[in-house]
């Protein structure tokens, strides 16, 4: 994922759950942009094989992670965002219920993914994203964490990052 380092974010409008539309290409100052591939929700199966897939679990813990980081993001000038392939409904009861503190991004025209080349996986005839998490500054992205072994740290580990300012000890 270095190629990634030093592009610009895509000119993309992505709905958001904090209402209306988010470009990320237009977010001046340090923003976080962690991708995740799915969040369940009750009463609905997982997508074929899930359980099999490297990465595919932990969206929820590591959505959660950051919503609750979220005042320490702040507090450093850091903008946050979460951003999947799911369409926004899925994405507003999953905010919801889980009473999250950023907002969500929906890409799922996988526009803002394709245009990056950011990683994927097919299953069940579905593009997911691979994990991945962003640091970007006046929409420049400066690093990537690519893979995130483990997405309920990520947040934390993302703000060690940042407060030390090693950057380039982190991205891959």
């Amino acid at each position: 994922m270095q190629h990634l380092v030093g592009r610009k974010l895509p000119d993309v409008a992505l709905a958001s759950t904090g209402g209306g539309e988010e470009n990320l290409a237009c977010i001046q100052g340090r923003a976080v942009i962690f991708c995740y591939p799915w969040t369940g929700r009750p009463g609905h199966p997982n997508p074929p094989d899930w359980d099999i897939i490297p990465g595919a679990h932990g969206s929820t813990p590591q959505a959660l992670a950051y919503s609750m980081a979220r005042a320490r993001f702040r507090d450093i000038g850091v903008k946050l965002f979460g951003l999947s392939s799911q369409d926004l409904e899925w994405q507003q009861e999953f905010a919801a219920r889980n009473q999250l503190t950023c907002a969500l991004l929906s890409d799922a025209q996988l526009k803002f993914a394709t245009a990056l080349g950011l990683p994927m996986f097919t299953t069940g005839g579905v593009s997911y994203l691979k994990r991945l998490t962003l640091i970007t500054r006046d929409s420049m992205i400066e690093a990537v964490r690519f893979p995130v072994p483990a997405p309920d740290k990520d947040a934390e580990d993302v703000l060690a990052v940042l407060r030390n300012n090693s950057l380039a000890a982190n991205h891959r």
